[in-house]
């Protein structure tokens, strides 16, 4: 990709988010206006963004954290204000959230987890490691201090010691001292 494509690229993303933030605008003032907005829940979500230069990528294939920590904001009725999270939650957490935020029946046999507590204040997570994955070609596991990396089709494994390197730039996977957790995170 040359330069001219990359800027064309970040500007349309930059265009894009702030095109979604006037139409959400939109929807908060006509939710005030019409005197609903005091009683909704309102859930912004996103699934995995762009790379937009880092790591040298652009699109959506990846598992490194500027791609997989994403954006979800919760407001309405019984949620605690101005919280401000990093637990590890996903997006079909949200399914049994609003089930519990709007008094509904507890939903069975879903793999989904009530996130309630977190966006509460009373806990600061629901799980302790997340599991993501694209398509046939990486898998990543992480905590909240370490996180692996696998490209099985390359037999290529990355890991981050994301405590003291949150850009993942060092990859410590063949350092001989990090092998167990390579190990405990492989399992």
């Amino acid at each position: 990709r040359t330069p001219k494509i990359i800027q064309a690229s970040l500007a349309d993303y930059y265009a894009l988010i702030s095109h979604l933030d006037s139409r959400v605008g939109d929807i908060i003032e006509t939710l005030k206006r019409d005197g609903l907005y005091e009683n909704t829940i309102i859930v912004y979500a996103a699934d995995n963004g762009l790379a937009i230069g880092s790591h040298g990528l652009l699109g959506k294939q990846n598992l490194y954290e500027h791609s997989m920590k994403v954006p979800l904001i919760i407001r309405g009725p019984g949620v605690t204000e101005k919280k401000v999270s990093e637990a590890f939650v996903y997006l079909y957490d949200l399914f049994p959230t609003l089930a519990k935020l709007c008094s509904l029946p507890k939903p069975n046999d879903i793999d989904g987890k009530d996130i309630t507590p977190v966006i509460m204040g009373s806990s600061d997570g629901v799980r302790s490691s997340m599991f993501t994955v694209y398509r046939n070609t990486v898998r990543a596991v992480r905590d909240k201090q370490w996180k692996l990396i696998r490209y099985p089709e390359h037999d290529y494994t990355q890991l981050f010691n994301l405590s003291v390197d949150p850009l993942e730039i060092n990859n410590l996977a063949m350092e001989p001292e990090n092998q167990p957790k390579v190990d405990e995170l492989m399992k």
